[in-house]
């Protein structure tokens, strides 16, 4: 059994939080974030660390518990260092580029697709040709990454060796599976 929510977070000298009628506030270098709390769990600062108690220890309160302990975990991160995805993509004529904030991709359809980011999101091309997603919000960073590798995902059929085309991850393991098989020697 999970003992997450029990474990304090500490926070950082550039950091502030404050808890408001079941609503935490943190706000950093990286910007401000805020998530209420569940009902059934409280949460006080106590010596530059933030503390979640339950009220009882029934199932929900328990799961309630480490996820509220986690999110709020996942603010501190992101308004101190970030969060980041990777993404690459492969193909014939694939391409991608900035057109201000915006990313424009070809990639294989009748049209380019224009995407804009989200609020409090980044997204721009690196030196290797990858895109990068990248904000304080953990859940809109992943979020944008998982839109745009929707646009054309690598399917399970078009992964040939080291050959593939599509949208992945940069550690996304391809799932691979065998074409049609003739059928030698039935009548």
């Amino acid at each position: 059994m999970s003992r997450i929510g029990e474990a304090p977070i500490e926070i950082p000298d550039k950091v502030q939080v404050n808890i408001e009628d079941n609503i935490i506030t943190v706000e950093g270098p990286g910007g401000e974030l805020s998530q209420k709390i569940p009902a059934g769990i409280s949460a006080a600062i106590e010596e530059g660390q933030l503390v979640f108690t339950r009220a009882t220890e029934q199932q929900n309160h328990r799961a309630l518990h480490g996820l509220a302990r986690a999110l709020v975990a996942n603010m501190v991160k992101g308004v101190t260092e970030g969060f980041e995805k990777c993404l690459e993509y492969q193909g014939v004529g694939y391409r991608a580029q900035m057109q201000g904030r915006s990313l424009r991709l070809n990639v294989g359809l009748s049209h380019d697709v224009v995407i804009e980011p989200l609020e409090g999101v980044e997204i721009e091309i690196n030196e290797k040709g990858q895109i990068v997603v990248s904000g304080a919000n953990k859940q809109i960073v992943g979020q944008m990454a998982a839109d745009i590798r929707a646009i054309q995902p690598v399917g399970p059929y078009w992964a040939k060796g080291t050959q593939w085309r599509g949208i992945k991850y940069i550690d996304e393991q391809l799932r691979r599976k065998a074409g049609k098989q003739a059928k030698i020697g039935v009548e």
